[in-house]
């Protein structure tokens, strides 16, 4: 069935040769010749498409845009005009009109705007079936409303129903597996559970066998037969979790599995062909791991049929006060409990956090201010310190900070920097002058963590379990602070 486009256009001419461009092409064509005739053929009919003049009398395109959105939210407008400025446009973009085009109005340059923007009407389409096939515990990580998260959805929609690979990137608690699962669950293969393996986790002499497979008596403790993930992932997707992990040798065996779908088991003679999905994520920068010689290029390339890159919280401009809300209305169901809310001057200081942890940690966050303040409002004062904005030393001094000879770690270091953060009381004394937010927050960082990492005995692993940042991103960050470590 072709799609059904509107045009509410006051001059005779204009619709009679819109209708007959569109027409030729297979469209089924509505008519108005006012702007109140089309919101009112808008309530008895249901078009894909719209298009609108500007300047008509009575009721103008803008005000009639305004009426659309409201009726139908997610229906694509094209503004035509015969006097359209940049001034025009602008104003119609803002007020959410998909495309602007002048007359007179050419056949190639209709077909091509309602080609673009009927597509955009089905990928938004797509993207609300997307998000309501979402597992509901985890459909709040992919909401938002920056236009980031919105890119992104729109990718998942797009890449979902074909069987191409996909390549994941991104931080650490970003919703890698989680966008994973969605493209599954968006997938032609989505009758069949995902098959899952997480590279990093499994010890370097097991993993073969994870993957492949094993037949009895391959190896000691072989006792009998084992169907690797490939194998159990057949007519499947298998997601290949941290593959920036994987050794040099394991991704060569990998690699001729992708190119031939096709593989022994360990210690087995017989080829198993297979029909698998391979989605790929790491939080490594594997161009930089090719140049290091960690990683095989024609691995990347091969896995990288279409890239998905995460963005981390601190990109989702404005989207942590509605995640704050929905993991507070979340949780607090799933705790019997009365959620908590977030005064403005909360909101505001969140707003400032970076969020290394990202999705993660803010959820981790709110679980904590649930336990601790159920049913109640938090305030700015009620935060833990580690989330409020604070002024830091310039960058001397950093690898010295916290050297006091305190030995506590974890919780009993998170009591003491509730009472008496000594190690922080001259960070105002070393502000570099002039120095901005951004700068004053990388400082303050630099200072915390030399600081904690002392408290810890320079053991990274201590620190991460301390501070609640995951150890690989904990440990890029003491490297680029030129921090010292002992592990």
């Amino acid at each position: 069935m072709h799609a059904r486009i509107l045009i509410i256009d006051d001059e005779d001419g204009i619709r009679f040769s819109l209708r007959g461009i569109l027409e030729d092409e297979g469209f089924e064509v509505l008519e108005a010749p006012s702007g109140e005739d089309g919101l009112a053929l808008l309530a008895r009919e249901t078009p894909d498409l719209v298009f609108l003049d500007i300047w008509m009398p009575g009721m103008d395109g803008l005000a009639v845009l305004d009426q659309l959105h409201a009726q139908r939210p997610d229906l694509p407008v094209i503004m035509i005009s015969g006097h359209g400025t940049i001034e025009t446009a602008v104003n119609a973009i803002r007020k959410g009109a998909h495309d602007f085009i002048e007359k007179p109005l050419s056949l190639e340059k209709v077909l091509i705007a309602a080609q673009r923007a009927l597509e955009y009407g089905d990928l938004r389409r797509e993207n609300e079936a997307l998000r309501d096939s979402l597992p509901t515990a985890h459909a709040d990580e992919m909401n938002g409303r920056s236009p980031v998260m919105e890119t992104l959805r729109g990718q998942i929609a797009r890449v979902a129903p074909t069987d191409a690979w996909v390549l994941i990137t991104g931080e650490n608690g970003t919703g890698k597996e989680l966008a994973a699962r969605a493209i599954h669950a968006g997938s032609r293969r989505a009758g069949r559970p995902p098959v899952a393996v997480n590279c990093a986790a499994i010890p370097e002499e097991l993993i073969e066998s994870e993957l492949f497979g094993h037949e009895k008596g391959a190896f000691t403790g072989a006792d009998s037969a084992k169907a690797g993930k490939f194998e159990m992932a057949h007519k499947g997707t298998l997601f290949l979790d941290e593959i920036g992990d994987m050794s040099l040798k394991t991704q060569a065996k990998i690699l001729r599995i992708l190119q031939e779908q096709q593989f022994e088991r360990v210690g087995g003679h017989r080829t198993m062909r297979v029909d698998v999905r391979v989605i790929a994520a790491t939080n490594k920068n594997l161009e930089d791991e090719i140049a290091a010689g960690t990683f095989r290029e024609d691995l990347y390339y091969r896995l990288r049929v279409f890239p998905l890159m995460l963005p981390p919280l601190r990109e989702r401009e404005g989207d942590v006060p509605l995640l704050i809300d929905l993991f507070a209305q979340r949780l607090a169901r799933d705790y019997g409990v009365r959620p908590a809310t977030f005064a403005p001057d909360a909101q505001e200081a969140l707003a400032q956090y970076p969020w290394p942890g990202n999705v993660r940690e803010l959820r981790n966050f709110v679980e904590r201010m649930l336990i601790l303040h159920a049913g109640l409002e938090v305030t700015r004062a009620m935060l833990p310190p580690e989330f409020l904005p604070r002024s830091g030393a310039g960058g001397n001094g950093v690898a010295e900070a916290g050297t006091g000879g305190r030995a506590a770690c974890g919780a009993e270091a998170d009591r003491h920097a509730l009472t008496a953060p000594d190690h922080l009381a001259d960070m105002a004394a070393l502000l570099a002058p002039g120095m901005d937010l951004k700068a004053a927050r990388a400082a303050f960082e630099a200072q915390y963590l030399a600081a904690r990492l002392a408290e810890c005995g320079g053991n990274v692993t201590r620190l991460a379990e301390a501070v609640g940042i995951e150890r690989s991103h904990l440990y890029r960050k003491l490297k680029g602070y030129n921090i010292q470590t002992t592990d």
